[in-house]
Formats: C-alpha cells, sequence, structure tokens
C-alpha cells in the first residue's frame, strides 16, 4: 500500500501559522524615544520623568514642589495658615504616625515650597508626599474657592548625604526668601528669620530667637531623626540668621 502525502493538521501550530518566526514587528508606539511619556502640566517641561534613584531611610530628602501658574501668591496670612494646617495633618497621617515619611523643615515661597524630609524608603517618599500635596491643594483651593490642579507637574527631589550638604540645604531652606529678595522676586525678607518657614522651629542658629505669639501656633513639623539632619549636620557649624551666607 502506498503513501501519500498529509495535509497540514489544522490542529497543530505548524498548520496554523506556517511562517510565525518570519513575520516583521509591525511598529509600536511604546518604547523610549524622544517626546515619549506623560507630558507636563503646562505648557512647559518640568521635573525629568526619569526612574529617580532608590532611597535609604538614613538619607534627608530636600524636595521642590512648583504651584500652577496663574494662581495666588502663597506667601500671604490666609494662604500660609491653609498650608500650616495642611502641615500639621500631614504630620499626623498614617505614614507619619507610623514613622515611615516625616516632614522636618519648609519653606513657603509666593509659587512654590522647599520641604526638608525623611521618609523609610522611595515609596514611603512618594506616597507621604502625595498625601501632603493632596492636603494642601484642598485647602488652597477651598481658601481659593476653586477646584482643580494646584502644583505644576512632578516635584523635584534631592537627596542629601552627608553633614555639609545637608547643612547647606537647610540653610538655603530656612533663608531662601532672603535669597529671592535678593533678586528683586517680590518677596519681602526684613525680619531676622522668615515666619513663612519652620524657622521659628528650628533650634540651629548660633543667636538666640524669640518668635513672639509662637505658643499659640501647633507646631506644623515633626522632629527629624536621620543623624544628617539632627546631629550631623552641626559638625560645620550652626546657621547665622544675620547673615546670607550661613
Amino acid at each position: 500500500m502506498g503513501t501519500t502525502a498529509r495535509s497540514p493538521n489544522k490542529n497543530s501550530r505548524r498548520g496554523r501559522h506556517p511562517e510565525a518566526q518570519l513575520l516583521p514587528f509591525r511598529p509600536q508606539h511604546g518604547g523610549r524615544r524622544d517626546g515619549a511619556g506623560r507630558k507636563p502640566n503646562g505648557p512647559e517641561a518640568g521635573v525629568d520623568h526619569r526612574t529617580r534613584a532608590a532611597l535609604a531611610p538614613r538619607f534627608p530628602v530636600h524636595v521642590t514642589v512648583k504651584l500652577c501658574s496663574g494662581l495666588p501668591r502663597l506667601r500671604r496670612r490666609e494662604e500660609y495658615a491653609a498650608l500650616r494646617a495642611a502641615f500639621v495633618a500631614g504630620c499626623r497621617g498614617t505614614a507619619a504616625a507610623a514613622g515611615a515619611f516625616r516632614l522636618c523643615h519648609y519653606a513657603v515661597l509666593n509659587d512654590h515650597l522647599h520641604l526638608l524630609v525623611e521618609a523609610q524608603d522611595r515609596q514611603a517618599l512618594s506616597r507621604g508626599l502625595q498625601g501632603l500635596l493632596v492636603r494642601i491643594a484642598r485647602k488652597l483651593n477651598k481658601l481659593w474657592g476653586r477646584k482643580g490642579t494646584v502644583f505644576a507637574d512632578r516635584y523635584h527631589d534631592h537627596i542629601l548625604k552627608s553633614p555639609r550638604e545637608t547643612r547647606n540645604a537647610l540653610r538655603y531652606v530656612l533663608q531662601n526668601a532672603r535669597h529671592h529678595a535678593a533678586k528683586g522676586r517680590m518677596v519681602d525678607a526684613s525680619q531676622p528669620i522668615d515666619t513663612f518657614t519652620s524657622a521659628p522651629w528650628f533650634d540651629g542658629f548660633r543667636q538666640p530667637i524669640r518668635v513672639r505669639g509662637l505658643e499659640a501656633i501647633v507646631r506644623p513639623i515633626t522632629d527629624a531623626r536621620t543623624w544628617l539632619l539632627t546631629l550631623g549636620w552641626r559638625r560645620h557649624g550652626l546657621l547665622d540668621w544675620s547673615s546670607a551666607t550661613g
């Protein structure tokens, strides 16, 4: 009995796709290329959307967040009261209560915030900041009688890894208004310390300082725990509030 050629089995992989491995890939929309990724919340690019560096719990972080354009200034009495209320709520939030995220120092400028924070890791930092910024946005939108986005694009962060770097960050944040005033950016820095910062609660100035009425205000920050932000930075000397160079 002679043999006959078998037709391809329709149920076999070879029968269904005789040349599957020879088909070229079609052009894809994903992948790394110029212009890829989520667009910034505004006409200009903000913070680069590359993967952020890992964070160890022993390092504090300097965070900068910028307000959307066209919104009222933050360095006003009612706005600052709303911000402090949000800071207090953030210090009492779930992440703060668990010790995973801590707001240790801050500076309020007309259109941006500087924050010195501590976090257990990168995820805790991201979640803690997200919760804090949501609280701030709700407080400010309620004050301004509006809805919508308050902060532009992503936050910028810089991990502090040495005593000198941490001291420089403290000086920059607590004396930032003086820096802006020197450049004519409509910031009043006539007082010895900037009361739109956490400087009134700061114990690292060379000169003793007392702020009238401070006892009536709920402390809007949390004690630092990292060695760098508690003791390490002091190796290079306490801050001098009478000097812009500290």
